[in-house]
């Protein structure tokens, strides 16, 4: 299974592809969007909405997770960040594709066991689960990928859920995002 994980932004967003191959975690390719600074943002988000289609098509994969927005002390930078989430959205959407979201600390837990993990911590555990000589970059192209390996987790979750449930397992009331 095939996963695009999506970090969102309106001078870059962050894709990262992985892929499960015989129980492993596998990273297929990883990198950014860039838009120039001084674009309109109209331009900036058909520029993101475009690449995303073109990678979709390429790599085609069963599902997209994209990052939810963590607000800060900006709500300028919070609304462009929300267009270019949408874009993104639009285009996993668009292409048929299911679509997960996840907080920051949602995929911090995932990929460390603690939401409150240092970047450094996330990025490191990156390299390791994908046995990777070096982490990837930049920033935004590791955070994508930490993304998608959320979503893999998750979605593995799911599927046990599924099964226990069929199995006629008690249900705890745990659900996957």
């Amino acid at each position: 299974m095939l996963l695009l994980g999506i970090d969102p932004g309106t001078a870059i967003t962050g894709y990262g592809l992985v892929r499960e191959e015989e129980s492993e975690l596998a990273l297929v390719t990883c990198g950014v969007i860039r838009t120039p600074a001084g674009q309109p943002l109209p331009e900036r988000l058909r520029q993101i909405y475009a690449a995303l289609r073109e990678l979709i098509a390429q790599y085609r994969p069963a599902s997209v997770a994209v990052e939810e927005i963590f607000f800060s002390n900006n709500a300028r930078t919070a609304f462009a960040v929300g267009q270019a989430r949408g874009v993104c959205l639009l285009a996993a959407v668009e292409a048929g594709l299911d679509v997960a979201e996840y907080t920051p600390t949602e995929v911090k837990q995932a990929i460390t066991g603690y939401g409150r993990a240092t970047k450094d911590q996330v990025q490191q555990m990156v390299r390791m689960l994908l046995a990777l000589d070096d982490i990837p970059r930049p920033d935004d192209a590791a955070d994508a990928v930490a993304i998608a390996i959320c979503h893999h987790h998750s979605a593995r979750f799911g599927d046990f859920s599924e099964l226990s449930r069929a199995a006629g397992a008690p249900d705890c009331g745990v659900r996957p995002s």
